[in-house]
This record gives C-alpha cells, sequence and structure tokens, in this order.
C-alpha cells in the first residue's frame, strides 16, 4: 500500500447493534449488498451498489492479477504497478492524479497481494466522473507513457519498502521465509508479495510492459462503485470512459496448481537484530471460503483471538511467560495457511512457548472446545461481517472479492452461514486435521543466539 493514508472505520455503533443481535445466528444480522451486475463488451466487469445514506461514492478497481501470476525470477511485478499506476498516464501528468482528487477532497489508495490488486478511491458524490475518467485513463493510456525514468524511480521506491518493511524490521522477513518453506519453489505463494531484490533490479522495461498489457486489460479487471450515485448517469460514464478501451488477450490461468503438504515438520532458525526472540508455527489448510476456513478462524479465535483466549490466558495472564501471543487462518484463493506466534518475555524460551501450544492443540484436538469458546468466537465474527460493510468502500472490497472467489458479488449471507455452522464437533475436527499435521517451525532469535531456537520438530 502506498504512503499509510488507510481507511478508518468507528465501530462504537457496531459493537451495540452486535449486542442486540447476539441471539441470532450470523447470516440472519448480516444484510445483503443490492447489486447490479453487467459486463461491457470489451470483458470489463461492473458493480454496483447504490447506498444514499451519506453523500459519499467509492470507486474500487480489482485487477486480477497479484504476485501468484508472477514467474521465479520476474517476481515484484504487480506491487510494482501499485505504484506505476499512480505515475501518471496520457492524459493525467505526473502527480496530477493524487493533487486533482484530493482538490475534490478524495482520498485514494491502492494494494497487492497475492490473488489482486485493488485501487481506490472515495470522494464526496459529484467528484465521481473525475474519479471514473482518471481510472480508465491509467487502464487504457498508461502504456504511452511508461519509460525507463518511470520505471527506474519505482523500482527505487518499491526497493526502499522492502527495506523498511521487510529487510530492516524487527521479525520482518519472518512471512517469506514460513510460506517459502511451506510451498515449493514452483508454487505461486513461495514467492513474497513485494519480491526480491535481485528480481526487482533485473526487471527490464519490456518485461515490465509485457506484464501490463497481460494483466492490466478491462477483460481482467472488475470495476465496483458503491455509495451516493444515479445508476443511470453511472452507465454513461462508465461507458463513456472504458468502453474504448480495448480487450486485452486471453489471461493465463494459475488455478491448475496441486494441492500442497509437508512431509515432516519443518524447522528452522534465523537471526535477526531483535532482543527477543520469536516462534512461529505455520501449517497448510484449505482455501478461502470453504467451511473447515471458517472453523479454522474460529479454532483461531479460540486459540488466541482476544485477551479471553486459551493461549493468551495461558502464557501471558497466567504463566507470564509471554509478551504476546496470537493466531490466525489466513485464507487465500489457491491455498490457506494457519498460523500461531508467540514472543517469550525475557527471562523464557521459544521452547516454553513450544511446549504450551502443543498441549493446547492437544487438547482442542481430544476434548473441543467449549459451546461457550464457539459462541464467543462467532460473537466476533458478526462483528467483522458488520464492520466490513460499515463504510461504502468495505461494501465495495466484499462486492469485489466474494465476485473474484465464487462469482457471486452478494456472498454475504452465506459467508456468514458457514460460522454460523460451526459446532464445537467441527473446532475439534479441524484442529485433529490440520494441527497435528506437519508444520513449518520458525524461530526468529538475536543475532549469535541460535542456542535459543526450538530444535527439532514434533514428526
Amino acid at each position: 500500500m502506498r504512503g499509510i493514508r488507510q481507511l478508518t472505520v468507528t465501530t462504537a455503533l457496531l459493537a451495540g447493534a452486535v449486542a442486540l443481535a447476539a441471539p441470532r445466528g450470523i447470516a440472519q444480522s448480516v444484510p445483503s449488498i443490492r447489486v447490479e451486475r453487467f459486463t461491457l463488451p470489451n470483458g470489463l466487469e461492473v458493480l454496483l451498489h447504490e447506498d444514499h445514506s451519506t453523500p459519499i461514492v467509492a470507486v474500487d478497481t480489482w485487477y486480477h492479477v497479484g504476485s501468484s501470476n508472477e514467474q521465479p525470477g520476474r517476481t515484484g511485478f504487480a506491487h510494482l504497478f501499485e505504484h506505476i499506476m499512480f505515475m501518471g498516464s496520457e492524459h493525467v501528468p505526473v502527480g496530477a492524479f493524487d493533487q486533482w482528487l484530493e482538490s475534490a477532497g478524495a482520498y485514494n489508495n491502492g494494494s497487492t497481494t497475492q490473488d489482486r490488486t485493488n485501487y481506490y478511491e472515495v470522494m464526496p458524490s459529484n467528484a465521481l466522473p473525475l474519479a471514473l475518467w482518471l481510472d480508465a485513463d491509467r487502464m487504457g493510456w498508461l502504456l504511452p507513457t511508461m519509460d525507463q525514468a518511470k520505471l527506474d524511480l519505482q523500482r527505487d521506491v518499491v526497493k526502499n519498502e522492502r527495506r523498511e518493511r521487510v529487510d530492516n524490521v524487527p521479525y520482518g522477513r519472518a512471512s517469506e521465509t514460513i510460506l517459502g518453506a511451506l510451498f515449493p519453489k514452483s508454487h505461486p505463494y513461495s514467492w513474497p508479495v513485494i519480491g526480491s531484490m535481485a528480481d526487482l533490479s533485473a526487471a527490464s522495461l519490456e518485461d515490465v510492459k509485457n506484464f501490463f498489457r497481460t494483466y492490466y486489460a478491462p477483460n481482467n479487471a472488475t470495476l465496483t462503485i458503491a455509495g451516493d450515485f444515479d445508476a443511470d448517469s453511472v452507465k454513461r460514464w462508465v461507458n463513456r470512459y472504458f468502453a474504448q478501451i480495448p480487450r486485452g488477450p486471453a489471461v493465463p490461468s494459475n488455478t491448475s496448481v496441486p494441492p500442497v503438504s509437508l512431509a515432516r515438520d519443518t524447522v528452522l532458525v534465523l537471526e535477526d537484530r531483535v532482543q527477543l526472540p520469536r516462534l512461529y508455527y505455520a501449517w497448510h489448510t484449505p482455501k478461502a471460503l470453504t467451511d473447515d476456513d471458517a472453523a479454522l478462524d474460529v479454532l483461531a479465535f479460540i486459540l488466541a483471538g482476544d485477551k479471553s483466549s486459551r493461549l493468551y490466558t495461558k502464557l501471558v495472564y497466567q504463566a507470564q511467560s509471554a509478551q504476546q501471543v496470537n493466531a490466525n487462518q489466513s485464507s487465500a484463493r489457491l491455498d490457506s495457511w494457519f498460523q500461531v506466534v508467540a514472543t517469550p518475555k525475557q527471562g523464557h524460551t521459544p521452547t516454553e512457548m513450544a511446549a504450551a501450544i502443543d498441549s493446547e492443540i492437544a487438547r482442542l484436538a481430544k476434548d473441543g472446545p467449549t459451546p461457550r469458546e464457539v459462541e464467543r468466537a462467532q460473537n466476533s465474527y458478526r462483528t467483522n461481517f458488520l464492520d466490513a460493510m460499515a463504510s461504502v468502500l468495505g461494501k465495495a472490497e466484499q462486492l469485489n472479492n466474494y465476485n473474484y472467489l465464487v462469482g457471486q458479488p452478494d456472498y454475504t449471507k452465506q459467508d456468514a452461514a458457514r460460522y454460523d455452522r460451526v459446532t464445537p464437533a467441527d473446532v475439534q475436527r479441524v484442529a485433529s486435521r490440520y494441527l497435528t499435521a506437519p508444520k513449518v517451525v520458525l524461530t526468529i532469535v538475536p543475532q549469535g543466539k541460535t542456542d535459543m531456537a526450538v530444535k527439532g520438530g514434533t514428526r
């Protein structure tokens, strides 16, 4: 994501709404999102959601390209374009994209994941034609202004971002180390979204242009508009600005990736400029929006989702041996991974953390959670669903996400119903099935302190 501008959502009223809705299922308390969908002749998919509660509108364009569409040796291109796309186009001078939007009271940004790149603007309703025109110009007329100077400038920006967020930040290399161990080198999730310094340096201008021609075409994008607008006017603007952009080539598919598993625990140690060691566990889990994906989300909350969770209570409050512990299910389009992270306090060790985590996972796999633990997790996810729809940008993101993953933009109730169906037996089953399988064990230790690392796996 460029810079530090981010969307802030007020959740005080949501908390009250959740408390009132607690006896009902998640799906009952989550509203549907009304959406109209159509496709231009050039393949651009358009989603419209009208919300006239405030005079604000969001434009959220998803290009169906992320780091998983890159090739070994040519990584970091999707994230590189997240920056280049703000550098002006044939009819928009360098710097004008941000300047014109901000002058109209709008803010904008973008982000990149393994699976997609998005660009968004949030603005007063009367600025919508400007945002649409700007987005169309960079989709259709960026390449004529793409030169070596722009590439070199943004390549240096991305390299500096990597230094700030990965190479020179404590524990910054954990994620790419874990994914590189979970997935074989040929798997599209095995390299980091931000790319490597070597690959960024090796990228030629023609390499980058070819990547744009393949993936940044209207037939590989979804344009979602949510908020206060008149549908007839928006359709005219979309046709006027986007319909003339030529369709791109057929986009190569990367969805036929075979399932991945580990034959045994992979135990790694990484030295870093840190004061305290940190332990990471990571397992392969099912892809996004499956039933087991929801059950693993609930399991993550029960293990270390808040201050009343099992590991937080055990390690932070009772034993006072951990400074921090958390768990999460990272859900993605091709595969997912479940992670537990624990940082011991001074005087305690990663081996202590490992013993406590192993013990708690074994207890959940043997006995399962209590109904109350599952209910608390479900209440938390009810809050998450309502939070995601508290703004027009949040709704636009939900529509894009569901549309991309399942081809159905208003999938909120079906998604929420997955959490309603989770039972204590489901949580026990996924703990036993996935979290007793071989895993990646990574210990990050202070430089020269490899003796602090967890020494071996459990299988």
